[in-house]
């Protein structure tokens, strides 16, 4: 029996990807480069929420930590800690470091954990293909890495010194992890650092994975009962008292708040905190992921459940820093690799990244009168919307096309995936 040729369009992809994984290290190199050149001409080198924690972690221990504001603070916020008195423990080793050496420390991290990530995602996508041609994948990998440098949220994870790439890659493979121990202790500390990660255990307990869920809540409570340890007025100020306050994390309005608060709020006018066209687009938001994580779970699809979950997070909290969106790097590869509809991922991509390689929100604060400002005109409160509808977009979409998938593919090698991860 014959096999056809593929189309002439075809041909000309498979050749274009066989060049670019052959290129793969070359383009990753001068992607780094590329990165490395703004940082040091300038572009990107503030890292004044690095400085936060540089300079204040070290208050953990005298019982001041948010009493005091860091001294490299933009002139119209005081930038004071947020995080939990476990986070500053954290931070404390860093804090021994010379500044410049503590910064270069943490892209190096941060570039490390981003290549993790990547592996990650295309293992989970991959599947047994992973074992039959893990030469073309590990070249992938790198491609993937040296492209996603210029993804805005990793753009300005770096240019700020925030540490979402180091937490997005422990949660990663926490959720991924088959142990159960390892899983739930990894959640329960990311959470005791920085708490949105703690949403993590709703895939735990969608999965059944009920040990790990136990696991997640044992390391959370042991963060907080050391914070109480070393300081408990301090940690009772924070517990009881700050937690909440997001106006103390940063002004509601302003363009980098990409969370469905955020949005709104623009849209309004006012900060709707938690009245109801909040709590309309939370159930409304809850509903869509609802579906689309049964969806991924019943199909065996792991990458896309984790990633749900991540995204429902970003969208729940009242406070969403367009850097704290990282998350999209592994949903692009998904939508890449993943046999899916080709109308959603055309759809989807299409959308996407434009959003994420070109800097929206840079457009936005431009425009807006002070970060304080509440209130946007209209096209920019359209704008503001970019990240939220577009997550709400691809919450709606993503069970029909895992659905679609399973029916192609009822053996699916996730499903396999999923198993080991479950551990049944």
């Amino acid at each position: 029996m014959s096999v056809e040729p593929p189309p002439s369009a075809a041909r000309v992809l498979v050749k274009a990807e066989r060049w670019l994984s052959a290129a793969a290290p070359v383009l990753l190199l001068a992607s780094i480069v590329g990165r490395g050149w703004t940082i040091v001409t300038g572009f990107g080198n503030e890292t004044i929420d690095l400085y936060v924690y540089w300079a204040l972690a070290p208050h953990v221990l005298s019982g001041d930590l948010y009493d005091v504001t860091s001294p490299n603070s933009p002139p119209d916020f005081p930038l004071p800690f947020t995080y939990p008195p476990f986070g500053a423990l954290v931070f404390l080793p860093m804090t021994w470091l010379p500044w410049v050496v503590a910064q270069w420390v943490l892209r190096l991290l941060s570039g490390l954990c981003l290549y993790w990530m990547v592996r990650v995602a295309l293992r989970l996508v991959a599947g047994e293909g992973w074992t039959a041609d893990a030469a073309t994948w590990r070249r992938r990998a790198l491609l993937w890495t040296a492209v996603l440098l210029w993804l805005q949220p990793v753009v300005h994870t770096f240019d700020f010194g925030q540490v979402n790439l180091l937490l997005a890659a422990v949660v990663l493979g926490a959720m991924t992890a088959r142990d159960s121990r390892l899983a739930g202790a990894g959640i329960g500390l990311a959470a005791g650092v920085k708490l949105v990660p703690a949403i993590s255990g709703l895939y735990f307990l969608v999965t059944r994975r009920f040990a790990a869920a136990l696991w997640s809540i044992a390391a959370f409570a042991a963060s907080v009962g050391l914070g109480f340890l070393v300081d408990p007025a301090q940690a009772r100020h924070y517990w009881f008292e700050l937690l909440g306050a997001a106006d103390r994390v940063g002004p509601i309005g302003t363009a980098h708040n990409q969370s469905l608060r955020g949005a709104l709020s623009r849209t309004l006018g006012y900060d709707v905190e938690m009245t109801w066209p909040w709590v309309l687009a939370v159930v409304v938001s809850a509903v869509l992921a609802g579906f689309a994580l049964r969806a991924a779970v019943r199909a065996g699809d792991v990458l896309i459940g984790v990633l749900v979950v991540q995204v429902l997070g970003l969208l729940l909290s009242p406070i969403s820093w367009d850097h704290h969106w990282v998350w999209i790097a592994p949903l692009l590869i998904w939508l890449v690799h993943t046999k899916v509809a080709p109308w959603a991922r055309v759809v989807l991509l299409v959308l996407w990244c434009p959003v994420m390689f070109w800097d929206v929100i840079a457009f936005q604060l431009d425009r807006q009168p002070t970060i304080w400002t509440i209130p946007r005109p209209g096209y920019l409160s359209a704008i503001g919307w970019a990240y939220p509808a577009l997550a709400l977009l691809t919450l709606a979409v993503i069970p029909f096309v895992v659905k679609a998938v399973a029916r192609r593919e009822p053996t699916n090698a996730a499903l396999a995936d999923q198993a080991e991860v479950t551990g049944k």
